[in-house]
């Protein structure tokens, strides 16, 4: 993995926490310092703890696992959601909706009234109702379309969590550990790490801070798919050559029988 260079961290700003009167104690690990008032988060550890969420995240993909990306605050939702997309995983960048863990079955009763709707427009079932009943009925499908379009091929609960603000996202949060789903992390100085099994210390409000992070997760993700297919393009390809090599194998011929010699009469 190539993990992320410490010019980049500090480019994007990933080293500014929050004022020091907002702070959590069990962060003090992960500073560095303190300068006019904010803490100065040490991005050494940011690194090193980032190259072991980004291994995690390449292996749950190389065995075909998947990772729901989550970050509902306006800063994270257009990098949650597009490199979340670039990397074929799921993404949760609207209202979290209590029990989308806990309660799969109710949101997948959802997804299941969303389809029917979508396919209510093409299959003739508008052409009986009324003007205020469609209007009705595309009300409730956009409102569906905005809060589940990231998870609407989601058909079982995902391998893992990454977490852009542990804190906004607490009920997520709860929600994964209830089921002892992992859950990766960006952990900012007034969050708590001991929520997270794979904690990424670093400025979660920064536009570019949640942007390096969420591309970074995207592409281990990428690359540990890569891998996948490349070993499964392997195995097929020997499947391939034994099947040949069995069917240019020549017959074995008989063994001709075996007849009395004249010295054994």
């Amino acid at each position: 993995m190539a993990g992320i260079a410490l010019k980049d961290l500090l480019e994007a700003g990933v080293h500014f926490g929050h004022q020091t009167k907002r702070w959590n104690p069990k962060m003090k690990q992960f500073i560095f310092g303190e300068r006019n008032g904010i803490y100065i988060i040490d991005l050494a550890k940011t690194a090193k703890l980032f190259r072991e969420a980004e291994q995690f995240a390449s292996n749950l993909a190389a065995d075909g696992r998947t990772i729901l990306f989550v970050g509902t605050k306006r800063q994270a939702q257009d990098a949650v959601a597009e490199e979340a997309q670039r990397c074929g995983m799921y993404f949760v960048n609207q209202r979290w909706l209590g029990g989308l863990l806990t309660n799969f079955t109710t949101i997948q009763r959802s997804l299941a009234r969303l389809r029917d709707l979508e396919a209510m427009e093409t299959d003739g079932r508008y052409e009986s109702l009324s003007k205020k009943e469609i209007s009705q009925l595309e009300k409730e499908k956009k409102k569906l379309q905005k809060n589940l379009e990231g998870i609407r091929h989601m058909s079982r609960l995902p391998d893992a969590l990454f977490v852009v603000d542990t804190r906004k996202e607490k009920i997520a949060v709860d929600e994964a550990r209830k089921l002892k789903i992992p859950v990766i992390g960006v952990v900012d100085t007034n969050c708590d790490p001991d929520e997270v099994d794979y904690v990424i210390p670093g400025n979660d409000d920064a536009l570019r801070a949640i942007r390096l992070f969420a591309s970074k997760i995207a592409d281990a993700v990428s690359s540990g798919r890569g891998m996948r297919e490349s070993a499964h393009a392997d195995d097929s390809g020997d499947n391939d050559s034994d099947d040949r090599g069995r069917r240019a194998r020549p017959a074995r011929q008989a063994r001709p029988e075996q007849t009395t010699s004249p010295a054994s009469v």
